[in-house]
């Protein structure tokens, strides 16, 4: 019976770990889309600036160019992390099933038991 309740307790922690590693990857999302958001509002400060909102225009700002290159970078991580969030809550799924099931066993050997 203890091997049950060893199951279980293995359950619940996998189940945390699985919550704690989404929660991790959707506080990375939101700060890359915050980081963004920001690099957006310096490109368009910088063009507005200088006059040039042509990339390709051989006078446009060299920090501008940088920064929309960054803001380019942190949208394939965000989606890459959206992919990677998506996997994170078909584990938690499976995760939390199994550690009904093995609770529900549990339950069952105690009636049993009783």
């Amino acid at each position: 019976m203890k091997q049950r309740e060893s199951l279980v307790r293995l359950k619940e922690f996998q189940v945390k770990e699985k919550r704690r590693q989404l929660s991790q990857l959707q506080l990375m999302m939101s700060e890359f889309e915050r980081m963004a958001k920001d690099l957006e509002g310096q490109i368009a400060f910088e063009e507005k600036k200088s006059g040039i909102s042509d990339p390709s225009h051989f006078a446009y700002p060299t920090f501008a160019k940088a920064a929309r290159q960054r803001a380019d970078n942190l949208q394939v991580s965000i989606r890459e992390l959206k992919v990677q969030q998506d996997a994170a809550e078909i584990a938690l799924e499976e995760a939390q099933a199994e550690h009904q099931k093995a609770a529900a066993i549990e339950e069952r050997d105690i009636r049993i038991r009783a």
